[in-house]
Formats: C-alpha cells, structure tokens, sequence
C-alpha cells in the first residue's frame, strides 16, 4: 500500500491526522446535484444528513450549495450564500471538521468569518468575477490557519465535458496541481494547510480517470496529501454497465467503494464519498488487513 509519511491536515479548529485515511461526507444543499439533488434542501434537512454522516463515521462534512455537475449553470452569490451559511452555522456544532465546497470568494470570505475549517474549490482559487475583485487566493493568504484543497477541472461545468482533455492527463493534472499549491504557498500559506484534488470526471474522459486512478501514485510528487472524490461519478456506471444500461447514481455504491480502496491503496489521504457508512466499514477491513 502505498502511503505518505503521517501529516496532519492543518485547519481552523483541528489538526486532522492524515496517517489514517479520512473519510469525507457530502452534503448538497443543492436542487440540481448529479447524485442527490434536492434531498436535503431545506436547512433542517441538511442538518439532519449532517448529524447522520458523522453517526456514519464521517471525519469531514463537506457543504456545497451551488452543482458542479456537467452541464450545471451558475448559482448566484446572493443565493449560494443564502443556501450555505445557515447550514455551516449548524454544522460548526457538531463536532467535527466543516469544509464549504465553492469557488467564489465572496463565500468564502463568509464561511471563513462563521468558522469553517476548510476551503473546497474546484477551480484551486483562479475564479474571479473581475478584474479588480476579490480573489480566493487573497481569502486563503489572508485567514492565519484554514485548510483548502486545490482541485483540477479542465475548462468549467458547462464545457468540461463537451471538450474534455487530450493526451496523457497524468502530467498535466500534475503540473498544474503543482504551479497551483506552489501560487498559495508562495503567498505565505504553510504546506500543512493545503491538500490537492485529480478532479476526476472534471474535464476528462471515462479512460482518463482510470489512468489518474491507475497512476494515481506519480500524483505524490507534488509533495501534498492527496484528496480523491470516485464517488458515483459516471465513469463507473459505464465500466460497470449490465446489459448495455449504466448504473444509476444511487446504484453505483459496490463500484464506488471500489473506487475508494484502491484510491487509499494509492496514497489518498481523504476519500469524499456519498455513502460515508459503507466506505467507512470498507476502509476499516483494508486497515486491519495492513
């Protein structure tokens, strides 16, 4: 198996021990998400699902409120701050490490003032909506302790995957993980803040992911913990198609937790999964078997 040497995640409130694998739970807040858009859309909902994912063994909550799916149009600030804030105010409560899935910084900067532990972007902190506006680079540099997690997309949600990448994703995902960590590092963010995402299904093809997952390991160099999200994504359902129909999203649970495994044994540090129960257990029987 191969893993890096013991870390600790540094966040807000905690210093996450990476020397076990952590499981992150997620939490659409969101009508229009892939998987489970709409289930848990009020805040009493959200909070609920919250509760239930660290009953599970969630050691992360990890809160979006806008959809990054394939295709997703842009959610408004004023109504991406209105979805998340009441949710992370609850969610600070119970315990354990909060992260808030966006790309703007505006929320951000908001999520940050309440208390959130860490920063989930998939645009690794290059969206601006001018030129003279806050940039989330700044909202990083400037908190004295959060945790982010960089992530590759190829292009952006309504394009990523009617002209996905070229050629060998490995070394491009790599370089830009690298250039993007090194930017945050160099504006005085210390490394044990920052964790770094493949992005798989962002912008690559069924073929492409499998050889992120497969060579995952060369992914290492960059010399940051790595945080792997397989979770229902659709090249599954088609490796996994019977009879030429592809799994569903809710039925994609024995090949996503595939998925996981061999992310871990590929020296992923936090897995971000739908079905926090069933990883947890999972990653419980490859731990007792190293």
């Amino acid at each position: 198996m191969n893993r890096q040497p013991a870390m600790k995640w540094q966040t807000t409130r905690f210093q996450l021990d990476l020397g076990t694998p952590r499981v992150m739970g997620i939490v659409n807040i969101t009508p229009d998400s892939f998987s489970d858009g709409g289930q848990h859309g009020s805040t009493a909902a959200a909070l609920r699902h919250c509760e239930q994912l660290i009953q599970d063994g969630a050691d992360i909550l990890d809160i979006g409120g806008e959809s990054t799916r394939p295709g997703a149009q842009p959610l408004g600030l004023e109504d991406e701050l209105a979805r998340v804030l009441p949710v992370l105010k609850g969610a600070l409560s119970l315990g354990v490490a909060v992260s808030v899935d966006t790309y703007k910084p505006q929320v951000m900067q908001a999520a940050l003032d309440l208390g959130a532990d860490i920063i989930n972007d998939i645009w690794a902190l290059r969206w601006q909506e001018g030129r003279d506006s806050l940039r989330g680079d700044q909202v990083i540099a400037m908190h004295p302790n959060c945790g982010v997690c960089l992530m590759h997309m190829h292009q952006e949600p309504q394009t990523m995957q009617v002209q996905p990448m070229q050629g060998d994703v490995v070394p491009q995902v790599l370089l830009f993980l690298e250039q993007a960590a090194h930017t945050l590092y160099g504006l005085g963010v210390e490394k044990a803040r920052i964790l770094i995402d493949p992005g798989i299904g962002f912008g690559k093809t069924a073929t492409q992911n499998f050889s992120l997952l497969s060579r995952q390991t060369e992914l290492l160099a960059a010399g940051y913990p790595l945080l792997i999200g397989w979770s229902r994504k659709s090249s599954l359902a088609g490796m996994t198609a019977a009879a030429g129909q592809p799994l569903l999203a809710r039925q994609r649970l024995a090949p996503s937790l595939a998925a996981a495994l061999l992310a871990v044994q590929r020296g992923a540090a936090v897995v971000r999964v739908h079905d926090v129960k069933e990883t947890v257990q999972a990653l419980r029987v490859l731990l007792a078997a190293r």
